[in-house]
Parts: C-alpha cells; structure tokens; sequence
C-alpha cells in the first residue's frame, strides 16, 4: 500500500502521530489585494479535525509521516 505523496506533502504527523497539522494556502502570492487580517489568518497553522484525522491516519498515511 503506498501514502498518498498530496497528503504527505500537505500534512505532518503531531507528537502523538494521531493528530496531524498543515499550512493554509492562498498566503504565497498575490497578497497585495488581501487584507491585512486575512494575511494574518492565511498565515496560521491548520489542525486537522478528528474526521480528517481519522482518515489521514488510516488511508492517506499508512507508514506515517515526518
């Protein structure tokens, strides 16, 4: 069974290795029309919910991540 290489680009495991968090996207480019609270926003961190955990951890990311 292979990891799905979207998810494992997307995705990194937490300590635990049942929680995962990501990068929000939208934040690289064209910013100059974005507002200043939404940069900010854009620029936090994502944490996976526990369906999406679920899933990631069960079918996406089979050998774990780093």
């Amino acid at each position: 069974m292979k990891s799905h290489k979207g998810a494992k680009k997307r995705w990194r495991s937490l300590g635990s290795g049942t929680a995962f968090k990501r990068g929000k996207a939208y934040h690289q480019h064209l910013n100059v029309d974005k507002a200043p609270g939404r940069k900010n926003r854009l620029a936090q961190t994502a944490y996976a919910t526990p369906a999406q955990a679920h899933k990631l951890k069960k079918l996406l990311l089979p050998y774990g991540s780093t």
